[in-house]
């Protein structure tokens, strides 16, 4: 039977929770989800409106519908990452479906012709912002470093008598790091007093340990917007959107490693082979809202400009650890299971995604199509964890690696009768200032779309590509991998008018 504890004290929050600037990542990127007329022109939307997921960039987009409307859309996600870790390369593809939107909305026409307000819209929108569904595997011969150099970054510093004499449920996370390694023999202590904090690592000399690392995620981040809008004259649309968030997200990392082929290792003694299992749920809500206006500086030429707010997360975490370690003459049983059977629930901790300034221009040619740009600013140097008196390190981090990044998204759409043809690019640069960890993101698109009067059936394929570097732990084992990442998406999109 499973054991489930909860952190009550605050104040061990950030040694026992240990986020890190992957986490805030998580929640702070923008991808490009939504309708596959959107999605056909790379969500380059800012200045035009009258798309469900234009209103997600300007909110002023609302304003533009001319009728009541409903949206739903499908989208299959597919994504491949190849990695390289000293010079072994594997590959992984995840592929999975989901309801990526859902929205209506209702024009309100102004019956007083005299007026300038000539109408206002009411909408609500739902929308998939991220689908985590994915898989991550690496492996190869590491020639210097070994994962009980993790589990001795962790140890050093704490008192033995801290790992052996409290329960695994009183320790902090950085102490579990340290209960699993000097349980499973990874670490030596100097002395085996109570009051000794220095540790070394316990993996044969010699180098070459074979490594391999397997990450499966799943969930999503959602979105649901409330939106109103505005018509002023013929040239001028507002609109505002208030934005809860909700999040579910899983990962389930299983780590391995053997010193089969170390030069130094004795095969009769110390550890052999290790698998290390985490198990991370990650689950909560939030609250964001926009504002947004577009002008038509002549009937062809537009431009808009959006503001979209810090998202407030509140999260909560829960994490299950186990160990197996061969050792043939490590106690009385082999393997040696390190296994707490605890799953620890920690405190709810808050979460500040950075703010967005996106600038649009569009120029419609009429009956014949359109072209449009969206630029968009985000500084990611401003994500917090809070309270920030628990997260200071962690905030010290955010703002020394991360930067400002632009964003640049273009889209063209042709009509010919009841077809319309879509095409876009969109470039995101690397929020990190090394531009490595995560690197420059590029996109292609593709749309099509008919009109059977009341009712649009559009599709789209999007394509992106993006090189991350991927380290198996924060601390200790930090070697990067090289992920190249891809990303295939094919979405459908039915839209009836009411």
């Amino acid at each position: 039977m499973k054991k489930y504890f909860l952190f009550m004290i605050a104040g061990f929050a950030l040694s026992a929770q240990a986020q890190e600037v992957s986490d805030a990542m998580r929640y702070a990127q923008d991808n490009l989800t939504g309708t596959a007329r959107f999605r056909g022109m790379s969500g380059a939307f800012g200045a035009l409106g009258g798309d469900f997921s234009a209103i997600g960039v300007n909110p002023a987009g609302s304003a533009v519908f001319t009728t009541n409307q409903i949206a739903i859309t499908l989208s299959n996600y597919s994504i491949s990452n190849k990695s390289r870790y000293f010079g072994t390369t594997t590959k992984e593809r995840d592929n999975s479906f989901d309801l990526n939107q859902l929205g209506a909305i209702w024009v309100f026409e102004n019956e007083d012709a005299s007026s300038n307000w000539k109408k206002f819209t009411v909408a609500a929108n739902y929308e998939n912002v991220s689908n985590f569904d994915n898989q991550f595997h690496a492996a190869g011969f590491n020639p210097t470093n070994s994962v009980s150099q993790y589990f001795s970054s962790h140890a050093n510093g704490i008192p033995l008598g801290d790992i052996t004499n409290l329960p695994f449920e009183a320790l902090t996370y950085r102490e579990q790091q340290a209960y699993f390694g000097y349980y499973g023999y990874l670490i030596n202590p100097a002395t085996n007093t109570d009051n000794n904090t220095v540790y070394t690592p316990n993996a044969p000399v010699g180098g070459n340990y074979f490594q391999e690392n397997f990450i499966e995620t799943s969930g999503y981040n959602g979105k649901l917007s409330f939106n109103g809008g505005v018509q002023y004259t013929d040239r001028f649309y507002f609109g505002l959107s208030l934005n809860s968030h909700f999040t579910d997200y899983t990962r389930v990392t299983n780590f391995y490693e053997d010193y089969l082929d170390t030069p130094g290792n004795n095969p009769n003694s110390g550890p052999q082979a290790l698998r290390f299992r985490n198990e991370l749920y990650t689950y909560g809500n939030g609250f964001s809202f926009q504002v947004g206006a577009i002008a038509k500086v002549t009937p062809e030429f537009r431009i808009g400009l959006a503001y979209e707010s810090p998202t407030w997360f509140r999260l909560n975490e829960e994490l299950r650890q186990n160990l197996v370690v061969d050792c043939p003459d490590c106690g009385t049983r082999n393997p040696v299971i390190v296994d707490p059977n605890v799953t620890m629930i920690y405190p709810s901790y808050r979460l500040q995604t950075p703010g967005k300034y996106t600038g649009s221009l569009a120029y419609v040619f009429g009956k014949y199509g359109l072209i449009s740009v969206d630029y968009a600013m985000k500084d990611y140097s401003n994500i917090r964890f809070r309270p920030s008196n628990d997260y200071r390190q962690t905030n010290a981090q955010l703002e020394s690696l991360l930067d400002v990044t632009s964003e640049v998204r273009i889209g063209a759409e042709a009509k010919a009768k009841q077809w319309s043809f879509r095409g876009g690019y969109r470039f995101e640069q690397s929020p990190y200032k090394n531009g490595k960890t995560v690197g420059d993101l590029q996109g292609f698109s593709a749309g099509l779309g008919y009109n059977f009067g009341g009712t649009r059936l559009d599709a789209a394929y999007s394509y992106a590509k993006r090189d991350i570097q991927q380290t198996f732990f924060s601390q200790g084992l930090v070697d990067p991998t090289t992920v190249k990442t891809v990303s295939n998406n094919v979405t459908l999109t039915l839209l009836m008018d009411l």
